[in-house]
């Protein structure tokens, strides 16, 4: 078992949680390997998963109640100091849109969103319709770790959380 889990990052909270995931795979025995969306592009030009990969988690902040687009990274890159954002070259959204699926792969999908005020949508749950759309099998609900901000940083343990819900898709995963 191999897990790839793809991110979308503007400030690094997002990158943060999905290294944090990454990390509590492995501490269950499941190897995995990190990659900001954009460099997988670049290295398939989303045509599809390496041969190895036996669970995908997707993650990435929510924009405006949902998955960002062109104009929300737009905007996030014009708040970002220095006008650069870790994201700059795609987005989940995008790169799902070209995405094949083997058979009904295993996913999980996480996103990042403010603690408060407490605003409706959810990044992660509309890469889970979308990866659904695809044939893709989930093993757990979307899930949602809170930042401040936008550039404000994760709540105070929010990263042990990743940890632990990547453990637990590690286990699942078995």
């Amino acid at each position: 078992m191999t897990a790839l889990v793809v991110y979308e990052s503007m400030y690094g909270s997002t990158r943060a949680v999905a290294e944090a995931v990454g990390a509590g795979l492995a501490e269950a025995d499941v190897p995995a390997r990190v990659v900001e969306v954009g460099e997988l592009t670049q290295e398939q030009a989303g045509n599809g998963l390496p041969d190895d990969v036996t669970l995908l988690v997707v993650g990435g902040p929510t924009h405006a109640f949902s998955m960002s687009r062109d104009t929300t990274r737009a905007d996030a890159a014009k708040e970002a100091p220095g006008g650069h954002v870790i994201s700059d070259r795609t987005g989940v959204r995008e790169w799902i849109d070209h995405l094949r699926l083997p058979g009904r792969l295993p996913v999980a999908t996480f996103d990042t969103k403010v603690a408060k005020p407490v605003l409706p949508g959810s990044a992660a749950r509309a890469a889970a319709k979308r990866l659904r759309a695809l044939g893709a099998r989930e093993v757990v609900p979307p899930h949602s770790f809170k930042v401040h901000g936008k550039a404000d940083g994760l709540v105070d343990g929010e990263l042990d959380a990743a940890r632990a819900w990547g453990r637990e898709l590690g286990a699942l995963s078995r």
